[in-house]
């Protein structure tokens, strides 16, 4: 297949998403290397609501009148907010945006710090879809990766969770966990299908830089443990009709993430809040541009009086779209969309074609009509896939 004279090369505005942290939790996880501080006393909770709003103000001439189509609070711990303090930030939100009717509002919830009661109310507030961080089944497990919650708070927050309506629910379990065997993984995703979820998250535990697990790492599971702890997993998740659309990512159909999507489509998203991320593209001006903001929360709330939101921003060069686009694509089941390549970055497809001939070459991507499909060996090694596209001359 030969596409060049196939794509656009023009830039495009894609779907807009918004994300927006809330930085506080209970106490930091050990393998947790989010942007998240443990609340010492009272969260400033109407302060930061009213920085939320300001900051939001701050970015509104660059997304004007778009239609956002997902909403995503995510943490540190958003459940520690009060559903009026949501209610509050929804309704700032829907003033100054265009959210579509029916907009995804995904709340981020952890088991140890919900009071139960409150999904009706976080349901009155605007949220539609809840994401619960149960990780695992196994009060064992849990305590050794420094979870402050157990089995029987994931049972009672699940039980609100249908009491309340909000059948739009994702539990997130991790596998790969000090101590776990392959038995016990399993018996992690059976006990979270018995709860009837829409949707389940399913990652292996990593070491990541600037965490407590990394300083000092406790002994995980080996290699193919981990392998078989995936495929067994997947077997299932697929026997109860879940599908697989992204690498840790298992939905019902219909009930796939759409905020999540957009960011492994190359979509655009604001990001309000401390720390939080944005990606913006301006096709007037043949740029796709990056931001951050103030990432501790006290030089965040401080930019209320300053007006200093931004920690940093660029436009994106053209060699790192390209891997961005790849990067986040190529997470996706059904592979990447190569007419969406030229509108979203706004280059022609020749800017990636020696990456995907080598892929091809090596066997990890094969073209199936307009779509990059990730082979077996592809899918499996989807970290080596996506190397291939980093900067610099294919290996």
């Amino acid at each position: 297949m030969n596409p060049n004279s196939e794509f656009s090369a023009e830039l495009a505005l894609p779907p807009l998403s918004v994300y927006v942290h809330l930085p506080w939790c209970v106490r930091k996880c050990p393998y947790c290397d989010f942007n998240s501080h443990e609340a010492r006393g009272d969260i400033p909770d109407d302060r930061y609501v009213a920085a939320l709003l300001a900051d939001l103000e701050n970015d509104l001439p660059r997304v004007w009148g778009r239609p956002v189509h997902s909403v995503f609070f995510g943490g540190g711990t958003p459940s520690l907010f009060s559903a009026a303090a949501i209610g509050r930030i929804i309704d700032g939100l829907r003033s100054r945006l265009n959210l579509v009717p029916g907009a995804e509002i995904t709340l981020e919830a952890n088991p140890g710090t919900v009071e139960h009661d409150c999904f009706e109310a976080y349901r009155d507030a605007g949220i539609n879809r809840v994401s619960l961080g149960a990780q695992s089944f196994d009060d064992e497990a849990l305590r050794r990766i420094g979870r402050i919650h157990g089995a029987s708070e994931i049972d009672r927050a699940v039980e609100s969770l249908h009491r309340a309506g909000l059948a739009n629910f994702n539990l997130d379990l991790m596998f790969g966990l000090p101590g776990q065997t392959v038995a016990a993984a399993v018996e992690d995703v059976d006990r979270a299908l018995a709860h009837d979820p829409a949707h389940v998250s399913h990652y292996q535990l990593t070491l990541e830089p600037n965490t407590a697990f990394h300083a000092r790492p406790p002994r995980l599971p080996g290699e193919s443990a981990c392998w078989a702890m995936q495929e067994q997993a997947a077997d299932r998740l697929q026997a109860a009709g879940f599908g697989q659309y992204e690498i840790s990512a298992w939905a019902r159909s219909g009930a796939e993430c759409r905020h999540n999507l957009n960011y492994w489509r190359y979509g655009d998203y604001l990001g309000i809040g401390a720390g939080a991320h944005g990606k913006v593209t301006l096709p007037a001006e043949g740029v796709v541009m990056r931001g951050s903001k103030q990432r501790h929360p006290r030089a965040y709330l401080e930019a209320l009086d300053t007006g200093r939101w931004l920690a940093e921003t660029r436009a994106v060069p053209a060699a790192e779209r390209v891997f961005e686009f790849f990067l986040n694509q190529l997470r996706l089941r059904d592979g990447v969309r190569a007419t969406d390549f030229g509108p979203r970055t706004g280059l022609p497809w020749s800017a990636a074609e020696e990456a995907v001939e080598a892929a091809i070459g090596k066997g990890l991507l094969e073209w199936s009509g307009q779509r990059l499909i990730p082979t077996g060996t592809g899918w499996r090694f989807v970290n080596e896939t996506q190397a291939l596209f980093l900067p610099g001359d294919p290996a």
